[in-house]
């Protein structure tokens, strides 16, 4: 789940210069579980589809990891675990599951056309489920979604490839 500003632009821009960050400095992204979805999500990000992202702020904290903040970079990887993408961070916000708006969702570049769409694939939590180790998780429309918003910084391997 990520974060999306009202009037943010929602193409991602590819800076014209190489990331000159070495990459096993930055922090690994990994969108989904490894398999079918997170190899379209990687390719939505490398095509400029995807530019926006959602978690919980319970899944954050039972990884003890901080939310992200607006700058971060990180390096995204594939379901073979190998680096296809630079992304930053450019915005990010918490919200109520009930507060996720349509932009977000069209953003996430998973072909959602409405909210409740977006809403019902969301609602698939036998991963989280395992993730979390609580057989009974579930959400509400006052469950606290992290939304976040990022640009391709530096595509490391063509959308296609």
């Amino acid at each position: 789940m990520a974060h999306v500003p009202a009037a943010a632009p929602s193409s991602a821009a590819i800076s014209p210069a190489p990331v000159t960050t070495d990459l096993d400095s930055l922090p690994r992204i990994e969108y989904a579980f490894p398999g079918p979805l997170r190899d379209r999500l990687v390719a939505a990000i490398l095509d400029g589809s995807k530019t926006s992202t959602t978690g919980l702020v319970v899944d954050y904290e039972h990884d003890g990891d901080p939310l992200p903040e607006v700058g971060a970079r990180g390096v995204v990887v594939d379901s073979g675990d190998r680096p296809v993408a630079v992304v930053e961070v450019t915005d990010v916000r918490v919200v109520p599951l009930a507060q996720v708006d349509l932009a977000h969702a069209v953003d996430e570049g998973e072909g959602y056309t409405s909210v409740a769409e977006w809403r019902a694939g969301h609602e698939r939590f036998e991963e989280m489920r395992s993730a979390l180790e609580d057989p009974e998780f579930t959400v509400d429309d006052d469950t606290p979604a992290v939304l976040e918003r990022f640009r391709l910084v530096t595509a490391l391997r063509p959308a296609d490839g």
